[in-house]
């Protein structure tokens, strides 16, 4: 059995707690494609809702900690050293189509290092986190990046821009947290995206380097503005080579 700190297992009961209210509602959205009103505003609520439980349960044992969250914004508390950063669902327009690959994401930075950070798929039922020098871990199994080193046999995610940039092997997800869970368990060989902001971000950044890849640093970037660059250790030379001009 893993041995996991106390912040963790909070973090795990939390995403565990909120996605039982967003796996129901996506079980609803079938019923609300047909309707004229349509489905966003009812995804709206749904994120709110699922924020709603991830504060509240995150401020049960950690009451002092600060909060980023995208939907509220900053929650200054009196521990301004310890902030959770969280997006209630990063995939939202997957969410919206009724397409089933979205995530629930929580990361503790703790003055400007990222400490803890989990990424939870709720339909597929996998839970991706890790810790500062504890490794990576998918459903207590521990995660390795990718080994491949031939470009040519990579696959690589990013947004439509930067599909568009290169000439790689690309998929574009819309769920930026799993692309980046989805390179620390080696499925993917990078990621790349401009304009992005941390909350999308923060918890895979750890479980990439906790799996032994390579993530530029974010701490020069704006919140709300974050070009990231992250892959196996293996292919980071060629893959930044291949994204001289984004």
């Amino acid at each position: 059995m893993i041995s996991i700190s106390s912040n963790l297992n909070l973090m795990i009961k939390a995403a565990e707690k909120a996605s039982k209210s967003v796996i129901r509602d996506f079980g609803e959205l079938e019923k609300l494609q047909v309707t004229k009103k349509g489905p966003r505003d009812f995804v709206t609520k749904t994120d709110k809702h699922a924020e709603k439980i991830l504060i509240e349960e995150l401020s049960k044992t950690k009451k002092n900690y600060s909060f980023l969250s995208e939907e509220i914004g900053k929650i200054e508390n009196r521990d301004k050293e310890n902030t959770w950063i969280i997006d209630p669902i990063d995939g939202t327009t997957n969410f919206l189509h009724g397409i089933p690959h979205f995530a629930i994401c929580i990361a503790l930075l703790f003055k400007k290092e990222i400490i803890s950070g989990l990424i939870y798929d709720p339909i597929k039922d996998e839970m991706f986190y890790a810790e500062k020098d504890k490794g990576a871990y998918l459903n207590n199994k521990r995660l390795r990046v990718s080994e491949k080193n031939s470009i040519e046999e990579c696959l690589f995610s990013s947004n439509h821009e930067g599909v568009k940039f290169s000439n790689l092997n690309m998929r574009y997800s819309g769920c930026s947290a799993l692309d980046l869970a989805y390179v620390a368990s080696g499925r993917l060989d990078g990621f790349f995206h401009n304009k992005i902001n941390i909350w999308d971000v923060a918890a895979g950044v750890l479980l990439v380097q906790e799996a032994g890849g390579i993530v530029n640093d974010l701490n020069k970037f704006d919140q709300n503005n974050i070009s990231i660059k992250a892959s196996s250790s293996a292919i980071n030379a060629k893959m930044l080579q291949n994204l001289e001009n984004f």
